[in-house]
């Protein structure tokens, strides 16, 4: 074999792995998990007086989370999606602004509800929903809304928007299991707000972050001050997070909006969180 033959063949089996290399780069970006990009968000985080009381969480489990050592802060992340924590923009919860509603955002958000609803139909049965990968996020943490979460619906989330494929199916349990009762969208958290507004319009839907973690050093965690630590603590900010010795992150999970479909109203149906009769 000539050199010239053999210069090629390294030439091209080179090219193909750096191809291959690249197309897996571009695929790991476009997950939730894997964005690391600035914002195209303000996001505020000056601290305010400490309101929680000591709690531990587990995010490795929720979509867009890139910590798989916090399992101390689990109870943080369910009382954070919890009815009565979310007023707006706050030092560890980001909202979309609101926006003037059109007819045509109308019409979107009717038809979104409307494929949405049919899309989940079959996951009534809360065990086809676990038939077909979705994860009970902390099953055992008693809580008004569990999330039943598919990855594979997570990662297609990042790429496409499908109303009929939502990334989390919502649920309230039951004495006998689990009732439907809606579903989450995600979007990777570098999106911005006219990304977001194009999936699902927020002159009707707010979608939220969770912002400004500090959690405490691994060495301290079983014993931290959780006034202090995690999505109820004190401290808001890279700086005060520092000086504590913790380890801060700006934006937590991705971008998320719930949807109850089988409300009676666009109000309703594009809550924060499901209605409570």
């Amino acid at each position: 074999m000539s050199a010239r033959s053999s210069f090629f063949k390294i030439a091209a089996k080179a090219g193909m792995l750096f191809g291959a290399l690249f197309v897996v780069t571009v695929l790991l970006a476009a997950i939730p998990a894997h964005q690391e990009q600035a914002l195209q968000v303000d996001v505020p985080q000056e601290p305010s007086a400490p309101t929680a009381q000591p709690q531990d969480a587990d995010h490795s489990a929720m979509p867009g989370m890139n910590m798989s050592d916090e399992r101390a802060n689990e109870k943080a992340a369910v009382n954070d999606m919890t009815p009565g924590h979310h007023d707006g923009h706050s030092q560890h919860m980001y909202m979309t602004s609101p926006r003037a509603r059109t007819p045509e955002d109308l019409q979107r958000a009717g038809e979104i509800a409307t494929e949405l609803r049919a899309g989940i139909e079959k996951y009534k049965d809360y065990h086809v929903a676990l038939n077909d990968g979705f994860r009970i996020f902390m099953p055992n943490v008693p809580q008004p809304e569990y999330h039943f979460t598919s990855y594979r619906n997570g990662f297609m989330e990042a790429f496409t928007f499908d109303p009929a494929r939502p990334t989390s199916l919502l649920y309230k349990k039951t004495a006998t299991g689990y009732e439907l009762v809606g579903a989450m969208f995600t979007m990777p958290k570098r999106a911005g707000e006219d990304q977001l507004n194009r999936r699902v319009p927020l002159s009707v839907a707010m979608w939220h972050l969770h912002t400004n973690l500090c959690m405490p050093p691994h060495a301290e965690l079983r014993a931290a001050d959780w006034t202090r630590f995690g999505l109820h603590g004190s401290i808001a900010t890279k700086d005060a997070c520092d000086a504590s010795g913790g380890r801060f992150s700006r934006v937590i999970f991705g971008w998320m909006v719930h949807v109850y479909p089988y409300e009676d109203s666009l109000d309703k149906i594009f809550a924060m969180h499901h209605h409570m009769d």
